[in-house]
């Protein structure tokens, strides 16, 4: 008797947002739990927003503003993290670290720890993760050499893939990030992933809307 197919996650993220930080254990918990295979996919953020309506935090109301960031020192509780939520280098330039996740993915390697790293640099431990000596130094840590991974990151191809990413998004529904799609179903925001977890256990088809 074959083993039924093993599901897959598509993770669509950017290296600067911070809801994906704090999600970013729990989904990779998750996806463990239920032998999942997660497809890690970088997208230029900018685009999907684009199509969603939604602006950078700055332009916000400052109602939304505000309560982002108490959103933000409480989910990031609730998941045991600890955050700056004014960090140093926020905004940031996050495409060379998105790069550096394609490169490693094309590459053959797993680049979660590497992105947990990433996360943890803006959110909690004040780095720029703008800097190519910032990330070369998380690459070491996590076992990667750093330098085909850089030289790579900076070739057409993976800002092309990054730009397929965030089309890719855009398509399956994504309103923002972190997205997770099952089964072509998104599930937007870390607070989701609970839900995720519930549809995976459930093993239930996915949900569609009725007016695409």
């Amino acid at each position: 008797m074959e083993e039924p197919a093993m599901a897959v996650i598509d993770y669509y993220f950017t290296s600067a947002s911070p809801f994906t930080y704090i999600g970013h254990r729990a989904l990779c918990e998750v996806a463990e739990k239920h032998r999942c295979e997660v497809r890690f996919k970088p997208v230029n953020l900018g685009a999907v927003w684009e199509v969603s309506g939604a602006v950078p935090p700055a332009k916000r109301p400052a109602v939304r503003q505000n309560l982002r960031m108490i959103e933000l020192q409480r989910h990031a509780a609730f998941r045991g993290l600890k955050i700056n939520v004014q960090p140093k280098y926020f905004p940031v330039d996050s495409s060379l670290a998105d790069r550096v996740v394609i490169a490693l993915v094309e590459a053959g390697h797993d680049p979660r720890y590497f992105m947990g790293k990433v996360f943890a640099g803006v959110w909690a431990n004040e780095e720029n993760i703008a800097d190519a000596a910032v990330l070369a130094s998380y690459l070491s840590q996590t076992g990667n050499d750093p330098v085909p991974a850089l030289e790579d990151a900076r070739q057409p191809w993976t800002a092309e893939i990054r730009e397929r990413n965030a089309q890719e998004a855009i398509a399956a529904n994504a309103v923002g990030v972190p997205t997770y799609v099952l089964n072509g179903e998104p599930f937007w925001g870390q607070d989701r992933i609970e839900l995720l977890d519930h549809a995976l256990a459930a093993g239930r088809p996915p949900y569609h809307s009725p007016l695409a």
